[in-house]
């Protein structure tokens, strides 16, 4: 595709994101912006991208916000995720903690991961509510069960150390290693932490734990030696 502008009667979404997948920003957000127009919401939320970032357009996160918040309230889950992340921050928008959770509460209901995330941060590190630790590990565990692999991490070290769940070296075995697999560094070395004081029985446990949650994973697992 050129950088000539193409007729709104033959616009996609697919051609939008492949054009912008081609880095030809100026294009892409005229048939984002021409779709969103029209009120398809994952345009509109492709619009609020393009801002966040400046590619194709000039930077503005209050251009942003607004067209995540179209978005969102059309139902877009990843800009529901993003309008609550930016409404807690005062990111383009005034800041409003309650309107913030409760975007991301919706998107963590629909399973968004980044949603579930941030409000398990939210809650752990009592910034800007008070510290919930079981309400956090709560949407640590349900991320990391959709393979949100940051929260398998934060999810394994809770096990370690008690955070809002009872402390259980196997479970914080089984997830510091999923983490771990996928290149979490802080999990290999919370790993390694927990290794020193697991009996036999525990990690024969934790290996059976983790065949089950890695069946479909061939990678090795961060204890074991290439070739092995």
């Amino acid at each position: 595709m050129n950088g000539e502008s193409i007729s709104k009667n033959s616009l996609s979404l697919d051609m939008a994101v492949a054009l912008y997948s081609a880095a030809n920003y100026p294009a892409a957000f005229e048939a984002f912006q021409s779709l969103a127009e029209q009120g398809d919401c994952v345009a509109q939320m492709w619009v609020g991208a393009c801002y966040a970032a400046g590619t194709g357009v000039p930077y503005s996160m209050t251009e942003a916000f607004d067209w995540y918040l179209k978005a969102a309230e059309a139902g877009n889950v990843q800009a529901q995720t993003n309008v609550g992340a930016m409404l807690l921050q005062g990111d383009g928008c005034v800041k409003d903690i309650e309107q913030g959770l409760t975007w991301l509460e919706r998107a963590a209901s629909a399973d968004d991961c980044g949603a579930q995330f941030n409000l398990a941060t939210v809650y752990s590190n009592g910034k800007l509510v008070d510290v919930d630790q079981p309400r956090a590990f709560g949407w640590y565990l349900r991320a990391a069960q959709l393979g949100h692999y940051p929260s398998q991490a934060r999810l394994g070290y809770c096990y370690q150390v008690g955070l809002g769940v009872e402390r259980d070296r196997v479970q914080a075995f089984v997830w510091l290693s999923l983490a771990a697999r996928h290149g979490v560094g802080t999990a290999l070395i919370q790993l390694e932490q927990i290794l020193e004081h697991m009996s036999s029985e525990q990690k024969q446990q934790g290996a059976m734990l983790l065949d089950r949650w890695g069946a479909n994973d061939q990678r090795p697992a961060p204890w074991q030696a290439a070739g092995s």
